[in-house]
């Protein structure tokens, strides 16, 4: 059974910020960047920080010892790679210490509802992740796909052993909603993760998603979230 949040974030800071992948995925971000990112994902007590693979090492070093997760990407952001490539990257990513890796589904595969594909894709990573003791959160664009489709990427991501669903990249038009994160709760059931990602930048849509069954946030402004305040990044 995936890990959850232990207390209520209604009117609980501590609560929220426990949702919280405090996220910086833009390509020019620097080695001060991260670092940054991972001083205020400490000082807010953030579930995790989600970088490029570039900067697993980075963020896990300056990390140590505050408690928070290092989270990283792979076949990320379109989920075009063979899924070799996504294996390659998700082996590199735990040996330098990730200890969750949010994939990128082929979504081509998905609005086929090619579900073998997906399995094959999905499981081969997994095998990686978990081998390792990390947890594998899979995306699967939720903006371009319909109903069906997501709920047989939901089910497929389920059978794959993932320990999450996520909605989005951010990468790739739209976000999160709370339609569809209850859509894939409802399709997960109670014991698999849903991540939102993707437009969340107000204490009120986080909670929004939470409501509707998200266990956890994907979002740059986390900061915000958890001042109540509003974020002003793409992502």
């Amino acid at each position: 059974m995936t890990p959850q949040p232990t207390s209520t974030p209604q009117d609980d800071t501590a609560g929220l910020a426990a949702y919280i992948d405090h996220t910086l995925l833009a390509p020019q971000a620097s080695r001060d960047d991260i670092l940054k990112l991972c001083k205020e994902a400490a000082e807010h007590h953030f579930k995790s920080v989600c970088v490029n693979p570039v900067w697993v090492e980075t963020a896990k070093k300056a990390l140590l010892g505050t408690g928070v997760l290092t989270c990283t990407v792979v076949g990320f952001p379109l989920g075009t790679h063979n899924t070799d490539v996504k294996v390659f990257e998700a082996r590199g990513a735990t040996m330098d210490g990730a200890d969750e890796v949010d994939m990128v589904i082929n979504i081509a595969s998905a609005r086929a509802l090619d579900k073998d594909a997906l399995l094959s894709d999905i499981s081969a990573v997994a095998e990686v992740v978990h081998g390792e003791e990390s947890l594998l959160k899979v995306i699967i664009e939720t903006a371009l796909l319909s109903d069906a489709e997501k709920v047989l990427a939901c089910q497929a991501a389920v059978e794959a052993g993932a320990d999450y669903v996520k909605t989005s990249t951010g990468f790739n038009g739209g976000g999160a909603t709370a339609q569809d994160v209850a859509l894939m709760r409802e399709t997960v059931g109670p014991d698999i993760g849903v991540k939102a990602s993707g437009g969340v930048r107000t204490r009120e849509k986080a909670l929004e998603m939470i409501a509707a069954g998200a266990t956890r946030i994907g979002t740059s402004s986390g900061i915000a979230i958890v001042t109540g305040g509003a974020g002003t990044a793409a992502y």
